[in-house]
């Protein structure tokens, strides 16, 4: 499989730079073909970083079916229910095969240049601009299938690597890649204008190399602290990205190509997912009447109202703390950045508000649909200005007779500037080298924050990209808790308590009450802590990394455990997820999440060898339940 991959890769080259780069129609050679002398560096480091912003094909199935839906940025019923496609996978596998055969390709070049002596200034910079970005290509692997071939997409079948050597690999290449950079040079503009994330700002690469590799050290946290502290305090005693500016993004387009946007495709619906929803709902404590316009006010409820209880028709067989209930307004109070990022149902004349899918205008246009099926009607829900996100997994009975717990109308959505490909896709943003930092702070590293000024530093940075600062230094001193028993306060650290809520019986209209439990999450410490200073942090890295980061969210979650992810509902069993069921939906284990993704299928087939030495490092079957070396939660 991997010869036959570069094989293809090495096939398509040609084409790949002649559509990236006008230089090449001036050369009007196959780079491929061409001697070292013809060809560029910067084409081949160009070809990859483009490719790897995935066309919409390929970014349907890894970014939007796989990572965000591990990663509990949306509401999808494939990995977190234990399904996967083989074709999807083998889709994804095939490209970023070919994007790092470019990067490999680029270093190759560039040794070749210096060997020869047919070097610029700035050749050996684009050398470890090349290897840079190559470790970022094997971390994005890496952390998808386990064992890959560091030494792959040369021409011939190499040997697999474990985890723990692609990992040693990856840290050493970003430490080596950022002390051989040369110091004062600079690209002249018409190869700066082929990095499409940094113009080829040298220091910049510099400073996403370190907090790339701030990133993989805190990977090894759970397995291997000790080379994790002495990764991190090395690279985070340099420069690393701590300003919006100098975050890794790249502009996306519209269109049909791998700069179109990663979240573009009409039938995806982008929704709320509702482990995102639960960390927003109350934390911060600022209220839904200061962030919304006063024409939406009557739709506010008070802030002990649950909602509607239907418990015949809304699955209760998962350990979502909101599940049962269909809320029938808008939250009392939430997160700031919630009504920027998904917007309400209804708000037809909010800007921001998607019509997706375009063919079908009863998607965006009529909320009102009708409880149940059949001659039994409950009654007709109208979804315009609530805020839901139902849980994913099997609702079984309960699901048939409701029709309102999917329709896309009736649930908020991504807004219209991250559907449209107007954006720029986040890579790396500067809240993350804080959010790590003040993680690598509580751990007792030495590192140039405490934790709460790095905590707080990576939330402010977050509210920046949102453009709801205004509202932070309020956020930052609140104690109120959200729906899974976090609060945002750096010293307020006390444990939630059960609460009284009130909500309306959906089938006779009355008020009544009920004791509200936060869900234990017993993937950290036991199910005992819900309000500490780590869990603090990995909730807003969490909120901070959406939309654009769910394969680290994912990353995060299989490390550590956090934040809460509910378990899919259990109506009926889950074929996929075997050892979920209806004993057991109440409690958090790692073999009720996904862990990986398989190999392809023709990765088995055509190099069998190859094949069984990746398995034999993964320590466990080749299947998506089987955790990756690093993961290790408490």
């Amino acid at each position: 499989m991997i010869n036959n991959i570069k094989k293809w890769t090495l096939a398509i080259t040609g084409a790949l730079a002649l559509n990236a780069c006008s230089d090449f129609e001036e050369i009007n050679v196959n780079p491929v073909a061409a001697n070292a002398d013809q060809v560029q560096v910067e084409y081949f480091i160009n070809n990859s970083i483009t490719g790897a912003q995935q066309n919409p094909h390929v970014a349907e199935r890894a970014f939007v079916l796989y990572w965000k839906a591990a990663g509990r940025m949306d509401r999808i019923n494939s990995l977190p229910v234990g399904y996967y496609s083989d074709g999807w996978t083998n889709d994804y596998f095939n490209s970023i095969s070919g994007w790092l055969n470019h990067a490999y390709t680029a270093v190759q070049i560039a040794d070749e240049k210096i060997e020869s002596g047919n070097i610029t200034e700035y050749t050996n910079n684009l050398k470890q601009v090349a290897r840079i970005w190559r470790v970022y290509l094997l971390s994005e692997m890496t952390d998808n299938f386990g064992p890959i071939a560091i030494n792959g997409y040369q021409g011939e079948n190499p040997d697999f690597n474990s985890v723990e050597e692609v990992y040693d690999f990856m840290l050493t290449e970003l430490k080596q890649a950022v002390a051989d950079m040369d110091e004062g040079v600079t690209a002249p503009s018409n190869v700066q204008e082929l990095d499409p994330a940094y113009g080829y700002n040298f220091d910049s690469w510099k400073k996403y190399a370190n907090s790339m590799r701030m990133r993989l050290a805190m990977r090894l946290s759970q397995v291997d602290e000790a080379r994790a502290q002495a990764e991190f305090e090395d690279a985070v005693s340099g420069q690393f990205i701590s300003t919006w500016e100098e975050s890794f993004k790249v502009a996306e387009k519209p269109g049909w190509d791998d700069l179109t946007g990663v979240m573009s495709r009409e039938w995806n619906m982008q929704y709320l997912s509702p482990t995102l929803n639960n960390l927003m709902i109350g934390l911060g404590g600022i209220s839904s009447e200061e962030l919304l316009p006063a024409d939406l006010h009557e739709h506010i409820k008070s802030e002990d109202y649950f909602g509607k209880k239907y418990e015949n028709h809304f699955t209760t067989l998962t350990n979502n703390p909101s599940a049962g209930y269909w809320f029938d307004g808008l939250h009392a109070e939430i997160d700031p950045r919630a009504y920027e990022a998904y917007i309400v149902p209804g708000w037809f004349d909010n800007p921001e508000m998607n019509r997706y899918p375009s063919w079908s205008p009863g998607t965006t246009g009529n909320t009102k649909r009708n409880l149940l099926n059949g001659e039994e009607v409950v009654e007709e829900i109208d979804a315009a200005f609530t805020w839901n996100a139902p849980s994913m997994g099997d609702w079984g009975e309960k699901g048939s007779k409701n029709q309102v717990y999917s329709w896309a109308g009736a649930l908020p959505r991504l807004a219209n500037r991250f559907r449209n490909s107007s954006s720029e896709r986040v890579f790396f943003g500067a809240w993350e080298s804080y959010f790590l930092i003040a993680e690598a702070a509580v751990r007792g590293w030495s590192v140039p924050h405490d934790g709460q000024t790095a905590y707080e530093e990576g939330v402010k940075q977050s509210f920046g990209y949102w453009n709801v600062s205004s509202y932070v230094e309020d956020y930052l001193i609140s104690d109120d808790y959200n729906r899974v028993g976090t609060s945002v306060n750096w010293n307020h650290t006390a444990e939630p308590t059960d609460k009284t809520v009130t909500y309306i019986n959906g089938y006779n209209g009355n008020e009544e009450t009920t004791t509200f439990s936060y869900p234990d999450n017993h993937l950290y410490k036991n199910g005992s802590v819900k309000n500490d200073h780590l869990t603090k942090i990995i909730t807003q890295k969490f909120i901070a990394q959406t939309p654009w980061l769910p394969l680290e969210t994912w990353n995060d979650h299989r490390r550590l455990g956090l934040p809460f992810f509910e378990n899919p509902a259990i109506e009926n069993s889950l074929p996929n997820l075997p050892a979920l069921d209806q004993s057991n939906y109440t409690e958090s284990r790692q073999e009720f999440f996904p862990q990986r993704l398989k190999y392809p299928g023709n990765l088995q087939n055509n190099v069998p060898e190859g094949y069984q030495q990746a398995v034999n490092h993964l320590g466990g079957d080749d299947s998506v339940l089987t955790p990756l070396w690093w993961a290790r939660p408490e």
